[in-house]
């Protein structure tokens, strides 16, 4: 079998046999899942190919799969993976075996419900980036809904039905129209050409008439957007990452949010040039002013895991105005952007759930002072601030600065009002030590420091950031073959 396919039915098997395990056996539960996220890893991770030089070698596409599914509609089951979206299956499958390990003492009821339903929004999101059948890259998007629906209105905290239908509502109307888009490219593609087709490489470069083709667009856009998430439709992500689980948080910051980012730059922008170039000014605007008004609400938030949301947004902004630069430079910082965001938000989101274990709070008036009694949180609570704040040595920051200086090459002004949101970062950030470690000491009680356990996740999390922030080579080789078609 191709190693893609196999990939997915992997992840999809390993989330049902989890569920057969029962609540009996949480323990099996939890090892089904973990073996099937580490057997994912070892298939993709095979799919790198080293040259005669022993760099990766990245010609075309490293794995494809394209078979008839509905021909009469013009729908195959087309699968492939370059370098840009490998990098996002690897992530994707470290950052579940990660939550996985989190979540065996947060998960104590329905275990292996909550493990199918992880496993498969995981096959959802490695769909998403290996899709190249628009009809197939909707029916993966849809297929992420639902157990992460399920995710936060079962194991989510006290208003989670609230938070999970809003994020339900949002995403599922913002893909409806994306469905329509994608049939109205395809029906566009169909009268200038007479070939039915769904699939990305036949629809590239269709004749639309300038008005349609930005019609077409935005419905792209709107759908990716609302993930990304853009301002203003932004407001159903601080309420899904408040009342989520703590794996749940890790998989909507480190991977759903990745989702929208990637549509726009492997779908959005090469279907719909023209109509993307004449957007990219509104693009940028929307990029800054969700820089700028994350940071901000950040700053103001009491709750630690909304605060993290929050800046989930601000970070996401520099997307948006990297991709809409169309410069390779600031293509490239996207690429680390979203890696690096999804490992730092994503390591600051384990250590909020770690922390609510022990104090049963998220209010910052309620911490502080930690330190003394926790040395190891605090020093690895502050080397994830200083990842989020852009550090040199961090990968945050050889993202952030890639983006920013692709984008002062075409848009200065633009680049310069985004640099404040790095100011704004910092700011939070160490708010987030100061408030919760340093100072008095409010909460009462002896604390127990990080596990051996806990300390292994984020120390994997700590030494990616490092290395891609040290040595950031290999992966911008990686992104450059994946940008080609950009």
């Amino acid at each position: 079998m191709s190693p893609l396919p196999l990939l997915i039915l992997v992840l999809l098997a390993g989330g049902l046999f989890s569920w057969l395990a029962g609540d009996r056996r949480p323990r099996l539960c939890r090892w089904i899942a973990a073996a099937s996220l580490l057997a994912g890893i070892g298939i993709a991770l095979s799919l790198f190919r080293a040259g005669p030089d022993g760099a990766p070698f990245l010609g075309g596409w490293l794995a494809e799969t394209d078979v008839d599914w509905i021909p009469r509609l013009g729908i195959g089951f087309h699968l492939a993976v370059d370098g840009l979206s490998l990098l996002l299956v690897v992530l994707t499958l470290l950052l579940g075996l990660l939550s996985v390990a989190a979540s065996r003492n947060e998960i104590a009821h329905r275990v292996g419900f909550f493990h199918f339903n992880l496993l498969w929004v995981l096959a959802g999101v490695v769909g998403v980036f290996t899709a190249l059948d628009l009809f197939l890259f909707y029916f993966f998007w849809e297929l992420m809904l639902v157990p992460m629906y399920f995710l936060i209105g079962i194991w989510g905290h006290e208003n989670r039905s609230y938070a999970a239908m809003k994020f339900f509502l949002f995403t599922q109307a913002s893909g409806l129209l994306m469905l329509l888009s994608i049939i109205g490219l395809v029906w566009a593609n169909h009268a200038a050409t007479g070939v039915l087709s769904f699939d990305s490489v036949d629809l590239i470069g269709t004749a639309v008439a300038p008005r349609t083709g930005m019609f077409l667009m935005l419905g792209f856009f709107i759908a990716f957007a609302v993930k990304i998430p853009a301002v203003p439709v932004h407001t159903w992500l601080p309420d899904a990452h408040t009342q989520a689980p703590t794996a749940g948080s890790v998989i909507l910051a480190g991977l759903l949010l990745k989702t929208g980012a990637y549509g726009l730059i492997r779908f959005a922008v090469p279907l719909f040039p023209e109509a993307s170039e004449r957007f990219a000014p509104v693009g940028m605007v929307l990029g800054v002013v969700g820089i700028l008004y994350g940071a901000v609400l950040a700053f103001g938030q009491t709750d630690l895991k909304r605060l993290v949301a929050y800046t989930s947004v601000s970070h996401m902004g520099f997307v948006l105005i990297g991709v809409y630069a169309f410069n390779e430079l600031a293509w490239q910082g996207v690429v680390i952007q979203m890696i690096a965001h999804g490992l730092s938000t994503g390591g600051l989101f384990l250590l909020v759930g770690m922390l609510y274990e022990r104090l049963h709070t998220r209010d910052l008036a309620a911490m502080g002072g930690l330190w003394k009694a926790i040395p190891r949180t605090g020093t690895i609570g502050l080397m994830l601030a200083l990842a989020s704040l852009g550090l040199p040595g961090m990968a945050n920051f050889v993202a952030e600065f890639l983006i920013l200086v692709g984008v002062y090459r075409t848009q200065p002004v633009y680049a310069i009002l985004a640099t404040a949101g790095l100011v704004f970062a910092a700011i939070y950030s160490l708010r987030i030590v100061a408030r919760v470690f340093h100072g008095p000491r409010a909460a009462t009680g002896a604390i127990a420091d990080l596990s051996f356990r806990e300390t292994a996740i984020l120390a994997v999390v700590i030494l990616l950031l490092l290395w891609v922030g040290l040595y950031p080579q290999p992966v911008l080789d990686t992104a450059l073959h994946g940008l080609g078609g950009m």
